[in-house]
């Protein structure tokens, strides 16, 4: 009973430090997005190369995050198939440049309130995304909780002044790949067990390689023409710098909640990240702004604390299996196999290999002792009431009884 309480309390003390780490996570995430779309905002303003922007993050990530997770003694990335790396890494690579690039563009062609207004509408991208490939499903309450998000987030863009289709179009881009990476960026990192940062500075190294030959040929090309011409260069080359890093950061706090949180959980953050980012932008850009906008933006906040609500409802009636659990041998396999192992006219031994595979997840130590039980093959295991030996059980493959 002791050992129960102090798991309990050392449970409840994990899932305090955990929230307080997501919750300072996703402050750093909003200020760093604030800071970079600004920074962008007036560099191709005066710079307008949002091909050269976006090569620009990726390389200074590729250069600058290898020596960092040597420094971090980071894990190195696992072995996998080379078949894997070209269906799963590069495609999410390339996914990655182009919302990159996408992204970059819009901001070069509309005012980042309304880029990252259309961007706040990824969480319906995703809950679509995620039904289609990971076949998830999520209750009515979800679907509608989402609708608020997207409403307010319609109402604050009926006023936008500085309309541009190439940049809603490149914003609903760059909206959808950014889902699509949030989706497969954590199917990678659970399939293979692939360190987020790793990931990160794998898909930066493939999209430099993707970008390179493109940039040489439109934006190195169009720089030797006699219609460019910089105010100032040295300041461009510092606040390019600083975009750079930046991003770079930015990268690595969005990869460590992809790791730790659901894609649609990241998805509607991600939203009230879009929302802080239109406010800060509105402060410092001076865009205007209207009654409508604000708005808006209120009915997406109210829709981001209903979804909240509603997910924290679903996590509590959620039934979640044990890891770890006191109870005897026979009363695990009894109540898991009962209707399929259990004769009452025979009497014969549970053979000692299919003990073995019962190691996951009740039993991790496999035939040793749990709760004073010893896993002989020479004892009979018998009803809890009625002293029924039980069946043979047949030799199930071990994957039956990993996700038991």
């Amino acid at each position: 009973m002791a050992d129960y309480a102090g798991d309990e309390r050392w449970t409840k003390k994990k899932l305090v430090s955990n929230a307080f780490r997501l919750g300072v996570l996703c402050l750093s995430w909003y200020v760093l997005s604030a800071a970079e779309n600004i920074i962008s905002k007036i560099i191709l303003t005066d710079f307008p190369f949002p091909l050269t922007a976006s090569i620009s993050h990726s390389a200074f990530i590729a250069v600058v995050l290898g020596p960092i997770l040597r420094v971090w003694k980071v894990p190195p990335n696992p072995s996998y198939r080379k078949k894997y790396y070209f269906y799963v890494i590069v495609p999410l690579a390339f996914g990655k440049v182009m919302a990159s690039f996408t992204s970059q563009f819009s901001l070069s062609k509309v005012p980042v309130s309304y880029a990252h207004t259309v961007k706040a509408s990824m969480p319906i991208f995703t809950v679509i995304l995620s039904r289609l490939i990971l076949r998830e499903r999520n209750s009515w309450k979800i679907y509608c909780s989402l609708l608020p998000i997207v409403g307010g987030i319609a109402v604050a863009t009926v006023t936008e002044i500085s309309f541009n289709a190439l940049g809603l179009i490149s914003a609903l881009v760059s909206t959808f790949s950014f889902s699509l990476q949030n989706i497969f960026s954590k199917k990678a990192m659970n399939d293979i067990g692939m360190h987020h940062l790793r990931l990160l500075h794998e898909l930066c190294k493939v999209g430099v390689f993707f970008l390179l030959p493109v940039w040489l040929l439109t934006d190195c090309v169009k720089w030797t023409g006699d219609d460019v011409s910089v105010k100032s260069p040295g300041l461009l080359f510092l606040l390019l710098f600083i975009d750079c890093f930046c991003n770079f950061a930015h990268g690595m706090v969005a990869f460590t909640i992809i790791s730790m949180i659901s894609p649609l959980s990241y998805s509607v953050a991600n939203a009230t990240k879009r929302i802080v980012v239109i406010t800060m932008s509105l402060l410092t850009l001076k865009n205007p702004v209207t009654s409508i906008n604000v708005l808006g933006m209120s009915i997406a906040i109210c829709g981001v604390l209903l979804y909240n609500k509603v997910k924290l409802d679903q996590a509590r009636n959620k039934e979640i299996l044990p890891t770890r659990s006191t109870a005897s041998l026979h009363q695990l396999v009894s109540e898991r196999y009962s209707s399929v192992i259990l004769n009452h006219n025979s009497a014969t031994l549970v053979p000692a290999d299919n003990l073995n595979l019962l190691a996951s997840p009740y039993n991790p130590y496999g035939r040793q002792e749990m709760d004073g039980n010893s896993f002989d093959a020479d004892r009979t295991t018998q009803h809890a009431n009625g002293h029924v030996p039980m069946q043979a059980m047949p030799d199930f493959p071990k994957h039956r009884y990993q996700n038991v």
